[in-house]
């Protein structure tokens, strides 16, 4: 196909889009049967008459594509093939055995096998390594996310045997696996931060992420839970009613939570009710550039009615509200059709008059122009301050402005840190660490909070991963290791504790050199700090 042909029939395409919605960039109201007709015609002459032959549904599939990218950068083309895999993290399952792997060493490694899942029932254990999938040799360099994918994941109620090497055996264990529902969930980490703080870490706004977060947050209660640090980084949304309903946990009610306006969608107000679960205490939310849509839907409102304290870097800025179209085929197109805005009125949705290509260049605008690391680069009009019910000045623009900016911290990632998780270097050495490692571990470190207290990574430890990673093809320069070495130790005991428990684990060890979390614990631990950031007349800033 031909570039100009192509380009014919997305721009015909274009036309036919906007008459079906009734708008052109002259605001006229085309009439829908000529461009339509148009369209057709076009097509017809390019069967009749092209010199090659053509694949007309790869062609209207592109032409599709192609104009939705002109409307703005979230409207979406969903094949029918891809629709179920598009939708399945936020419908918070899927069907297959119930274990978390990875490839290591061109084999399908159990990382944990999914709590209650069937094959945690049939007694797979992490670590073990599936080298037989239904006869056939499941490892070597063709074995990839997508084989296992392909190979692993099923209809519920269908059988799969696995045959499993579990280091100590001699024989080769077989297991017939029978497919079940296995939950996708939203919530990495819950835990106790301090003695009165919890922590909850959403990494998505699924179907199930409220029954989740309900589930976390009385836990968390019957450990003593006063305070709350609800971590949003690099959450990039979900679902609006799962964001209404979190945001309801926190608000008391009646109060706007978020409102949609678009062209031809008239808006449409969210408000909060009498019901939930942490309507009262001291609550911060974590942010970054990461964050959008619904984490921004969140954080807005909690910002917008002083009810916690933002914290981190200014968010995404994602506020355009897509609806999904059902195209003849089972396909979908997922069209922008309104914006979402915050209580006080802030457009969450950034510029994007520049072009898709300018759109996402600007995360890597923020990182060259120092908006990471200083807040004074970021300069915000007059026109763009809102002011909340305490008359805290809040700015709109796009994205969420934090009331606590913390800035991220480049000096840790040196050349030799980002060549090793680059590599995998990290993650195979502890493999091979907890292969040698895992039943002394297990026996010596019953519960997480003696492993976090008693192991310790020592020089000699570090001595043998340099080593390690040497001999992988990364060598140590000085000066780059010793600004690395601290958050190398610290990855390398979080990744141990993965192994051993679960995610949560992990976050709980890795955080204790997070800077915003370590922020928002020295926050939540000086009542009358909380108290002057959240009745500030404009966002607090505070340099470390």
């Amino acid at each position: 196909m031909t570039s100009s042909i192509k380009q014919i029939i997305i721009l015909l395409f274009a036309f036919s889009i906007f008459s079906l919605n009734g708008y052109s960039q002259t605001n006229k109201l085309p009439d829908p049967n000529k461009t339509s007709k148009k369209l057709a015609a076009t097509m017809q002459i390019i069967r009749y008459a092209y010199v090659d032959s053509i694949n007309e549904a790869d062609l209207v599939e592109n032409a599709i594509i192609e104009t939705l990218k002109e409307l703005d950068p979230h409207s979406s083309y969903i094949s029918k093939e891809d629709l179920d895999a598009a939708n399945e993290p936020l419908e918070g399952s899927f069907e297959g055995i119930g274990v978390t792997f990875q490839i290591y060493h061109d084999t399908i490694l159990v990382v944990a096998p999914v709590p209650g899942g069937p094959s945690d029932k049939l007694g797979i254990l992490a670590g073990d390594k599936i080298v037989k999938i239904d006869g056939e040799k499941s490892t070597g360099e063709d074995i990839n996310n997508k084989f296992v994918f392909d190979h692993l994941r099923g209809k519920k109620g269908t059988e799969v045997n696995v045959s499993i090497f579990r280091k100590g055996k001699k024989e080769l264990i077989e297991y017939t696996i029978v497919r079940d529902k296995i939950p996708l969930n939203s919530i990495d980490a819950t835990f106790m931060a301090t003695p009165e703080i919890g922590f909850i870490k959403l990494n998505r706004f699924s179907k199930t992420s409220i029954e989740e977060f309900k589930e976390s947050l009385s836990n968390l209660k019957k450990q003593g839970m006063k305070k709350l640090i609800l971590d949003l980084r690099g959450n990039s949304g979900g679902y609006l009613k799962t964001a209404v309903q979190l945001s309801d946990e926190f608000l008391q009610g009646g109060k706007l939570i978020v409102y949609t306006k678009g062209l031809r969608s008239s808006v449409q107000k969210f408000n909060s009710s009498s019901f939930g679960g942490f309507k009262k205490g001291q609550l911060i939310i974590l942010i970054n550039e990461g964050s959008a849509s619904a984490s921004e839907i969140v954080s807005g409102a909690i910002q917008d009615w002083d009810r916690g304290v933002v914290l981190g870097r200014r968010s995404f800025g994602k506020g355009l509200v897509q609806r999904p179209f059902e195209l003849p085929d089972g396909s979908v197109v997922r069209l922008t059709t309104a914006r979402y805005h915050t209580p006080t009125g802030r457009c969450i949705q950034r510029p994007y008059k520049n072009g898709v290509q300018e759109y996402y260049l600007d995360l890597y605008k923020r990182f060259t122009n120092g908006e990471l690391e200083n807040r004074d680069s970021i300069h915000f009009p007059d026109s763009l301050k809102y002011t909340t019910p305490k008359n805290r000045i809040v700015y709109g623009g796009g994205g969420i402005m934090p009331d606590i900016f913390v800035p991220w911290d480049s000096t840790t990632v040196t050349d030799y840190y980002t060549d090793i998780v680059r590599k995998g270097i990290l993650n195979e050495f502890v493999m091979n660490y907890m292969d040698e490692n895992r039943k002394k571990l297990t026996k010596k470190y019953p519960v997480l909070a003696d492993f976090k207290n008693d192991f310790i990574i020592d020089d000699d430890f570090m001595i043998d991963f340099v080593e390690f990673a040497k001999e992988k093809g990364v060598d140590a320069k000085q000066d780059d290791y010793n600004k690395s070495e601290k958050f190398i130790k610290k990855q390398i005991k979080a990744l141990i504790a993965r192994n051993l428990w679960d995610s949560s684990a992990y976050f709980e060890i890795i955080y204790e050199i997070d800077d915003e979390y370590i922020k928002a614990i020295e926050i939540l631990k000086d009542n009358s700090l909380y108290k002057k950031i959240t009745k500030k007349s404009e966002f607090f800033y505070e340099i470390r």
